[in-house]
């Protein structure tokens, strides 16, 4: 039913990494191929794509549904619909930011210091990015006149050189800093989304399917970094082990079979598990069973 096309480079092996959590494993031949499958009934098509090119594509109907960064839609200026955040990126779960760098050593602190630190031809400054329409269109609405270059990588290597500054995405600032450069903006906040054909949205059996794989895709996600944790307890030590009792929502109590006390379970950070384990031992706790989970959906 859907045409899929998901984006290779820097997100492609976290992406298979979730559609494999979310069942839905995506197989093709070699590591090359630009092919694919998922052995899904909603799933007609898979193609494995730059993730800059997705949004244009998307838009043009040649894909039904599309994994790609916020930052790749604003920079083509794409008609797409977004389905929803999926809380990933190449390192972690957090958001990449299109961030502005200056060497370490200028003076700019801000947007309103950036003309007087140009050098290019007519006092224009020289930008380098991988992002021209991105950064010229924010430069333009805050008064800057600015010679954009696009560049092909090694972006921060360019300064100060061929470009007086760049703009650059970062996970984490430590690439940039390394570079010797310092961060003065954040023209962007970049998730990862899903996005789709506004017609294959607008189309109620498109729509019904792409929503139950977002729904996958983002149980999977919520998933990462819990467990589940189920144990036995007397009821006059039920009070100490709620206590101490991380829960997603609540913890489940349930009176075991003849009064002989309570079975307990909840969804809890994986990170807390080596303190809470002990700890609720230590108040009275008794089978306690630790469990993976796959996915949870709300």
């Amino acid at each position: 039913m859907l045409r899929v096309v998901l984006p290779k480079g820097s997100l492609e092996r976290s992406t298979l990494e979730l559609f494999e959590a979310a069942d839905l494993t995506v197989v093709r031949s070699s590591e090359v191929d630009y092919r694919a499958t998922i052995d899904d009934p909603r799933v007609a098509e898979v193609r494995i794509l730059r993730p800059q090119e997705i949004p244009l594509y998307v838009a043009d109907g040649l894909f039904d549904l599309g994994i790609t960064g916020r930052d790749w839609v604003e920079e083509r200026g794409t008609d797409v619909t977004s389905l929803g955040v999926l809380h990933y990126s190449k390192a972690s779960a957090n958001p990449v930011r299109v961030v502005l760098a200056v060497p370490t050593e200028s003076p700019v602190a801000s947007v309103a210091d950036l003309a007087r630190s140009a050098t290019g031809a007519g006092g224009a400054l020289r930008v380098a990015t991988e992002y021209p329409e991105l950064t010229r269109r924010y430069l333009e609405s805050h008064g800057v006149n600015a010679e954009v270059s696009l560049s092909y990588g090694a972006t921060e290597a360019k300064v100060p050189d061929i470009a007086d500054c760049v703009v650059e995405i970062t996970e984490t600032g430590r690439a940039l800093r390394a570079a010797g450069l310092k961060i003065v903006e954040t023209l962007l906040v970049s998730h990862t989304e899903l996005i789709a054909n506004p017609a294959a949205a607008k189309d109620s059996d498109k729509r019904h399917a792409m929503e139950q794989l977002l729904t996958l895709l983002q149980g999977a996600l919520e998933a990462r970094g819990k467990v589940l944790v189920k144990l036995n307890v007397a009821a006059e030590q039920l009070p100490g082990v709620i206590d101490v009792l991380p829960s997603l929502r609540s913890p489940t109590v349930s009176e075991l079979f003849g009064g002989g006390g309570f079975a307990v379970e909840a969804v809890v950070p994986k990170s807390e598990i080596n303190v809470l384990i002990p700890a609720l031992k230590d108040r009275g706790a008794m089978d306690i069973i630790e469990l993976a989970l796959s996915k949870i959906v709300h």
